[in-house]
């Protein structure tokens, strides 16, 4: 008798009304990469904007300092790929 009301009072850790189980992991690589903006959309820096910048020319240099944001079809991947951002 007294177990019973002990076990319907006890806290369950989830705070929703289903379990979410497995959790789901977020892919390290678009972690490092990509930043969620305002919108939904993402953000990420140009490649080859780092290094061996002699031989580049400065129109291609300002290009790869721009931002790039993703497609609809890059944000849909991505959303899958990073579930808690």
């Amino acid at each position: 008798m007294f177990f019973v009301g002990l076990v319907s009072t006890a806290r369950s850790f989830s705070t929703s009304a289903t379990a979410c189980f497995p959790k789901l992991k977020s892919h390290s690589g678009a972690k490092k990469r990509w930043r969620v903006i305002a919108s939904g959309k993402f953000k990420r820096a140009h490649a080859n904007h780092s290094h061996l910048n002699v031989t580049k020319r400065p129109g291609r240099k300002n290009n790869l300092a721009q931002i790039a944001y993703s497609n609809a079809t890059q944000t849909a991947t991505l959303k899958k790929l990073l579930p808690y951002v």
